[in-house]
This record gives structure tokens, C-alpha cells and sequence, in this order.
């Protein structure tokens, strides 16, 4: 079934001198309005549009993109406010509305916000909620698996470190400790599944396990060369040295150590840890 909100394919049937018809299934013929159209489109042609409602609640295509579709978040900037709620600019001619009653905290023009995108059971029109918490089920199953890779995007810190929401529909967790560079509010960024806890929370990563074990080797071994070959470290160094130092938590460092050294990269002494220059990996 066809459904307003969304990115579909359709079939162009009928051409008039405002736009170009398309097959649009249950939803009858879909006007696609000539400014949004190709200058070769033709009669027959399949083409990818974005269905959503007009300003007389009719069905309507276009080609523009939108920064959301509907059951998808985003993080969207607010260009007015009227007697019925904040409009926000999600990429195409008609702004979406969030009304008052789905504003966490009365929303400011000109200020950005995470919104989720949903249709309206009152007017069935697209409509958006920064209310975000009552559309996400930290108890809802899954099927994510540990090292798949997966969109994210940041929500909030905590103690712990930053909740981001996973692919549009949970929560998980990227802990402060393992994250060393700069997340903001609202970011969009690419991760993995770190772990599911039995209790089906998600841990998350920045990186898939061999992807961050590869470059945390290689981030002491470029050190070790930087210090001719030895460096005055061990698994006991403190935490907040190692994290300034290599970018990684002291966990992520022993583990590349204990890999280094089982390669014979890098031998562990009593003072600290040396290159082994004659193995051609660390050359």
C-alpha cells in the first residue's frame, strides 16, 4: 500500500500543462507539478517522488527531497510560529508543522530541533513531535547484532556518556569513555553494535571492533616511532594519560598492546614498551 510520507517509484500516465500525473495505486493518480519535474520526462517514464499533502489535503508529488520521511527523526530548524504551533524547514516547499501540544518546550525561530516525523490521526497530515522519548520503547524487540552497522543519531548526554537513537526506532548508548571526538546535539553519524545486554539494551561503538582494534594498534605503533622506538607505558598508566596520548580508553590500549605483542610487534618491558624494528609490520 501506498502511503503519504514516504519515497516511492511511480509511473507518469497522464501529462497536462501544470505537471505530469502518476500512478500512485490506492491513492488514485498523484499530481506531480511541473517545477518539480524533469524536462525529458515523459508518458510511461518511472520516476522517485516524495508523497505528502497539499494545502487543500490532497495528495501531491515531488522531486525536492525531504531531510525526513515519516517514523524517521530529525534535526530540524524552526522558520515560524503561528496561533497553532512552530513550522519547520524539512527540505521541501511546505514547511511541517509541530503544534503546541507535541512541543516539549515552546519552540524559538531560528533555534534547531529533534523531531520525529509521524501522520496526524485528526487530519492525516504530516505533522512532527519533539516530544521524542513517547515514540522510542527501550522494551520493544530487536534484531540488531553485535558489529552490525547502523545510523545514529545524538540525543543527549548523560553521566554514561551520549544516547543516540538507533536506526529511527531505539535508544542505545555510546559511553563517554570510548568516544574521543566531538558529538553534537541532533548529529547524524554512522556506528555499530558494540553489545545487547540480557536486558536488550544496546552499547554502541563509533567503530566496528576490527576497525578500532586496527587503528588503535596503529596509533602506538606511530607513537613508538615517534620516541625512537620506546615509550615509558604500560597496562598500568593511568587513564586519563593513555586517553591523552592515544584517544582511546586504557581497555582499548592494553588490548592493542596484548595484540602487538603477541604479533612480536613490540616487546614489554619493566620501564615500558619497545619496537621490535626488525619486524617488518612495525617497519
Amino acid at each position: 500500500m501506498i502511503e503519504i510520507g514516504y519515497y516511492y517509484d511511480l509511473e507518469v500516465v497522464k501529462k497536462v500543462d501544470f505537471g505530469f500525473y502518476l500512478d500512485a495505486g490506492n491513492l488514485g493518480n498523484v499530481l506531480l507539478p511541473v517545477k518539480f519535474a524533469p524536462e525529458d520526462l515523459t508518458i510511461g517514464d518511472e520516476i522517485e517522488v516524495f508523497l505528502y499533502l497539499d494545502s487543500e489535503g490532497l495528495p501531491i508529488a515531488t522531486t525536492q527531497e525531504a531531510y525526513a520521511a515519516v517514523d524517521e527523526f530529525c534535526y530540524l530548524r524552526v522558520v515560524d510560529t503561528t496561533k497553532v504551533g512552530a513550522f519547520l524547514d524539512w527540505g521541501l516547499d511546505k514547511d511541517i508543522l509541530v503544534p503546541f501540544a507535541e512541543q516539549h518546550r515552546p519552540m524559538e525561530v531560528g533555534k534547531s530541533y529533534l523531531v520525529y516525523l509521524y501522520v496526524s490521526d485528526i487530519d492525516g497530515r504530516i505533522i512532527a513531535s519533539s516530544k521524542i522519548d513517547k515514540f522510542l520503547d527501550d522494551d520493544a524487540p530487536h534484531d540488531f547484532k553485535p558489529q552490525q552497522a547502523v545510523d545514529l543519531i545524538i540525543a543527549n548526554s548523560t553521566h554514561l556518556g551520549y544516547k543516540a537513537i538507533v536506526e529511527h526506532s531505539h535508544w542505545g548508548v555510546l559511553y563517554k569513555n570510548e568516544v574521543f571526538e566531538r558529538l553534537s546535539f541532533g548529529q547524524s553519524i554512522k556506528g555499530f553494535i558494540k553489545h545487547i545486554r540480557p536486558d536488550g539494551k544496546i552499547d554502541l561503538s563509533l567503530q566496528s571492533g576490527e576497525e578500532s582494534r586496527t587503528k588503535n594498534k596503529r596509533i602506538v605503533l606511530d607513537y613508538l616511532k615517534s620516541k625512537q622506538g620506546f615509550a615509558s607505558l604500560n597496562d598500568k598508566t593511568d587513564p586519563e594519560i593513555i586517553a591523552e596520548l592515544f584517544g582511546m580508553s586504557k581497555a582499548a590500549f592494553k588490548k592493542a598492546l596484548g595484540s602487538l605483542y603477541k604479533e612480536r610487534i613490540i616487546t614489554i618491558e619493566p620501564e615500558g614498551i619497545r619496537l621490535n624494528v626488525i619486524n617488518k609490520e612495525a617497519e
